[in-house]
């Protein structure tokens, strides 16, 4: 009876085969299985990481002839990403950021997913301008929009009404660089505490950001063309200029990082933190918290009209599609899944992140939302760098290394922006 025991052995090593599609879903935003691993209500789930992995969970739960593998990876995620293409094993689904689907397009490397949006019941005209602008590449989807992210206004109430800068129950903001600076010696005059708090160290999203926005709302073509980009303008200087000023007159924060600013904004050391959507959800807490600088004192706006129009530079998360050879069983799936995920496009905007979708925005629930009234309109005049502009992150951190230095002084402004464009325009020539 020896010869039953290998056959014991290899009957116990099988176990029923899983004959369901799979797909492979890789996502960034962290992992919370300890608190969301079995829960299917996204109602009640909060934070980017719940939401999401209740949504997921919820899929799974909705569509079990389908099997859907989740890799999450450290934030951004994009290095695991890159070797895994070129290992030829790339994920189904990827969370990136718009400013980043560029990077990949331009190379090939992701599927156009116009005729998987369309199996799916997703139609490109509801896409918000701003989530448009960041998928669509060459008039073809490159991926699905998730949400619009932006820096913001975050404003503490209690001290602007002290500064008489608030009416009708409302902040008062500028609409010209000169009456920017009108208000903040106002506000230092009333309140001894500096207008703004900006991250400054460490930190080249935030010049950037405002330099961009404020760039786009005068039309400036911040880059011509894909090998070119043009600082040396007198627009950038303006932009350069003004907060140089705000800095010599002491009406901002200096020397701080991000987690200092966070701090003295929380503490109520400042007017203004100029920071993104994505602190929204923290800062709520804070006002609903009794005791605290915050408390049933605080409000959001997007960044003031200084010149031009209306124009807020934004970015947004979305779903990719790395190029590889799928099953009709697995593009259906991919559909699937898309169409579920797009169904929650509103419970993900409790994240503070603007909905991607027009009928989300339109929806009276998301206008029910603390604040969101307020930003709308950043889904319409958010915009982003031409589609065919690659290697956004380091050049951020270019341009934000010399303008920290125009800022602060250590450099001539003009100095500063020749150096910045030289410099990006050398890292775009080497790259084409």
């Amino acid at each position: 009876m020896k010869w039953l025991l290998p056959i014991a052995l290899m009957l116990a090593g099988c176990g029923a085969r899983d004959d369901r599609t799979e797909i492979v879903v890789q996502r960034f935003f962290g992992e919370c299985g300890a608190l969301y691993g079995r829960s299917i209500d996204v109602a009640k789930a909060e934070t980017e990481c719940g939401i999401l992995t209740t949504i997921i969970n919820r899929f799974q739960a909705e569509n079990p002839d389908v099997r859907v593998k989740i890799n999450v990876v450290a934030w951004p995620g994009y290095p695991q990403l890159a070797a895994q293409i070129a290992a030829g094993d790339p994920p189904d689904l990827v969370t990136m950021h718009q400013s980043v689907i560029s990077d990949y397009q331009g190379r090939g490397l992701l599927a156009p997913m116009d005729d998987v949006l369309r199996m799916a019941g997703i139609d490109r005209a509801d896409f918000t301008a701003a989530g448009a602008s960041g998928v669509i590449k060459d008039g073809r989807a490159y991926a699905m929009p998730w949400d619009t992210l932006g820096r913001l206004f975050h404003i503490n109430t209690a001290l602007m009404a002290k500064a008489g800068l608030m009416a009708n129950g409302r902040p008062v903001m500028p609409r010209s660089a000169d009456e920017l600076l009108k208000h903040a010696r106002q506000f230092k005059a009333a309140t001894g505490k500096p207008y703004l708090i900006q991250a400054q160290v460490n930190a080249p999203d935030t010049h950037v950001g405002l330099l961009y926005t404020y760039l786009l709302a005068q039309d400036s073509a911040i880059f011509p063309d894909a090998k070119t980009i043009r600082l040396r303008t007198p627009e950038a200087r303006r932009i350069v200029a003004l907060f140089r000023q705000i800095e010599v007159e002491g009406l901002t924060v200096p020397d701080q990082d991000f987690s200092a600013g966070h701090a003295s904004f929380m503490n109520g050391a400042g007017g203004i933190f100029l920071t993104g959507t994505w602190m929204i959800g923290a800062y709520e807490v804070e006002a609903a918290t009794p005791g605290r600088p915050l408390y049933a004192n605080y409000a959001i706006r997007p960044f003031p009209r200084l010149w031009g129009r209306d124009a807020a530079f934004v970015d947004g998360h979305s779903w990719i599609m790395p190029r590889a050879e799928r099953s009709p069983d697995e593009i259906a799936a991919i559909s699937r899944f898309l169409k579920f995920v797009a169904r929650y496009n509103g419970d993900w905007s409790r994240t503070g992140h603007l909905p991607a979708f027009k009928s989300v925005l339109a929806q009276p629930a998301f206008a029910r939302l603390p604040h969101r009234a307020d930003i709308a309109a950043m889904a319409a005049t958010g915009g982003q760098l031409p589609d065919y502009v690659q290697r956004q992150s380091a050049i951020q951190g270019i341009i934000g290394e010399e303008l920290e230095a125009a800022v602060a002084g250590t450099k001539p402004i003009d100095d500063a922006l020749a150096s910045a464009e030289r410099r990006v325009n050398e890292l775009l020539d080497q790259m084409l």
